[in-house]
């Protein structure tokens, strides 16, 4: 076997190519995707490898596990070439998702303290913090709120493992716009009104049923989470078989339960906006399982049991 491996590179746009790309790269025989990005970047004076998307020339796909060996690659060996493309400016997969996840809190916490000010209009009918506060179950749904994001941070932080090392930089404002918008600024304006559905003092039946539905559904995905990182080592791509709550079930049991716990929000606050929030993060969450159940179907063939949901049993 050859101690290196000589490449082509080719610019994939050429109407916007990287103007200092070398004709060829020499990488090491046991280099990887990783590897590979940074000694184009490094010859093309590229500061941010991650910038760079490598593509195999024969079927235009980007190579997505930067821990792949090249020389696996077959489409790549078989033409001597990557084909290279500047990706533009990158950010840190954990970066984008502790600011997103942060809109909801920061809404949350700001709207209870400028009540005074925004709902003295018709038709909230806000007269004062003695005659018109904040009541138990709109205090409920804010420590609910709070708690979901919070450990929302918290596993992104300490917990999830991210096979790819960041995203484009512009996403940063299409998903914080998701959250800070419609679970942040949308959520927090409705339940919080003074004449909202949550503006009551006595929990019934209805919202202590929520309440349990909410715990089960956070605690489960909590469990799911853990499951889920334990699957792929520090700093790994490597894929596993999910084989824990809810996975004989649907394919994404983590998204199951998140659904499980929104709805215990829903049964609480009584709120259209909550309802319009969760529908459509089930858009998303509705794409994200089935390329999953596709990837899983690919990767391990008969090993893995196909799933005819991939998320909500009976419906997705």
């Amino acid at each position: 076997m050859a101690s290196t491996i000589s490449l082509k590179l080719s610019n994939r746009a050429p109407k916007q190519p990287i103007k200092k790309l070398p004709a060829n790269i020499e990488l090491p025989a046991d280099a990887t995707v990783e590897d590979a990005k940074i000694a184009v970047a490094r010859g093309s004076g590229i500061r941010d490898f991650n910038r760079i998307g490598l593509y195999d020339p024969s079927t235009k796909k980007i190579l997505k596990n930067r821990k792949a060996l090249v020389r696996d690659e077959q489409g790549v060996v078989s033409a001597g070439e990557l084909v290279v493309k500047d990706l533009g400016p990158q950010l840190a997969w954990r970066t984008v998702f502790i600011v997103e996840y942060f809109g909801p809190i920061l809404f949350h916490a700001l709207i209870p303290l400028i009540r005074p000010y925004i709902y003295r209009f018709s038709p909230y009918l806000y007269v004062s913090e003695s005659a018109t506060p904040i009541s138990r179950v709109q205090w409920l749904l804010f420590a609910l709120f709070q708690i979901h994001f919070l450990k929302r941070e918290y596993e992104t932080i300490f917990v999830h493992k991210f096979s790819a090392n960041t995203m484009p930089a512009f996403n940063i404002f299409r998903n914080s716009a998701f959250y800070w918008i419609m679970s942040g600024l949308m959520c927090s304006l409705h339940i919080y009104a003074p004449n909202s559905a949550a503006d009551r003092d006595e929990l019934v039946p209805l919202d202590y049923l929520g309440l349990g539905i909410f715990v089960f559904g956070e605690v489960c995905n909590w469990i799911v989470h853990q499951h889920l990182a334990s699957l792929r080592k520090p700093g790994g791509t490597e894929k596993g078989i999910p084989n824990c709550i809810g996975s004989s079930i649907v394919t994404s049991p983590n998204y199951m339960f998140e659904v499980t716990a929104w709805i215990g929000v829903i049964l609480i606050s009584r709120s259209l906006a909550v309802v319009l929030f969760i529908c459509t993060g089930i858009m998303y969450m509705r794409a994200w399982s089935r390329d999953k159940e596709k990837a899983l179907r690919k990767e391990f063939g008969d090993r893995y049991k196909k799933k005819k949901y991939t998320m909500l049993p009976g419906l997705i």
